[in-house]
């Protein structure tokens, strides 16, 4: 084949390809000037959040009291700056006002989220205190805190969670769920920043987790690898359409503990104190203080194969 024909199948291919009928329906249509999301700066923006809060763990912060002050006000203003760039940009990726400057219109409500959330970030370190010391107690694996805090999936998971629902709150568009999946590559632990989940919570192992969008997780609730807090069925509308935003995912009460494997479905509640055994998979409400577990094989009589 000649460079000829080399060039103009690939000249076809870029027409092809350039053709706006293609992929019309998935374009984002992109006006100059106008910031679009980094997954790198959202990165940055989560190293630097998970330093500010674990001092000392992350990053090169100085746990010297004298210097201690001066690391967080450079981080803090290096966050606040960092933020709100991306959460503006996330604004305006998701605004349908064509005729408007998006620049100007979103600006200062991306700073005002930015400062907002940051003034939340004591509450999250709390939490996450709580989360670790759960964690530490409930693994006998753990030596101590620190090993938790650097080591353990579940806490990663758990920070990123935490951030993003944070900023869901605070109705930031499309950002929360950038922060969320960058966590399920990082840890294997899908967790929707939409679902509310309590305090002293612990991720064991964490692998293969998922917690779905409406899901509601009280305090003290422990789950291992490969649990699933998902939908059972999705109503659908008058075109066949799933319908969207309608609770589908379980309601875990309080001291609930799902071993490995467990799947949980739809729009159902696991009572106050239950333990949820492993590869069970429920699809209706257990009371509180149950013990669901696989039922025993029957028994069996074997032989050595001669029929004896």
């Amino acid at each position: 084949m000649t460079v000829r024909e080399f060039d103009t199948r690939l000249s076809q291919t870029i027409e092809c390809l350039s053709d706006p009928s293609t992929y019309d329906v998935v374009c984002h249509e992109h006006r100059l000037g106008e910031p679009l999301p980094s997954i790198i700066k959202l990165q940055k923006v989560i190293d630097m959040v998970r330093e500010i809060l674990f001092p000392g763990y992350f990053g090169s912060t100085s746990l010297r009291p004298n210097t201690t002050r001066h690391y967080m006000g450079v981080y803090v203003d290096e966050l606040y700056e960092l933020l709100s760039r991306e959460i503006l940009a996330g604004m305006c990726f998701e605004c349908q006002d064509g005729n408007a400057d998006k620049l100007k219109k979103h600006n200062t409500k991306a700073k005002e989220i930015a400062v907002s959330f940051i003034e939340y970030l004591p509450e999250i370190r709390s939490k996450l205190v709580a989360d670790v010391n759960a964690i530490f107690l409930n693994d006998p694996a753990a030596r101590n805190l620190g090993e938790v805090i650097f080591c353990y999936p579940g806490i990663r998971a758990i920070t990123n969670y935490r951030m993003a629902h944070k900023l869901l709150e605070l109705e930031v568009p499309l950002i929360p769920r950038f922060i969320s999946e960058m966590a399920h590559s990082e840890t294997g632990i899908d967790i929707h920043p939409r679902a509310q989940i309590g305090e002293n919570f612990t991720i064991d192992h964490g692998t293969g987790v998922v917690i779905g969008s409406t899901s509601i997780i009280g305090n003290n609730v422990k789950i291992y690898q490969g649990v699933t807090l998902g939908a059972k069925s999705f109503p659908l509308d008058e075109d066949g359409n799933p319908i969207k935003g309608i609770p589908r995912h379980p309601i875990v009460e309080d001291d609930v503990v799902i071993y490995s494997g467990a799947t949980i479905l739809g729009r159902i509640t696991i009572g106050k104190g239950s333990v949820i055994g492993g590869n069970v998979w429920v699809t209706q409400n257990i009371p509180p203080h149950s013990k669901i577990v696989q039922s025993r094989p029957k028994e069996h009589t074997f032989t050595d194969g001669l029929g004896i």
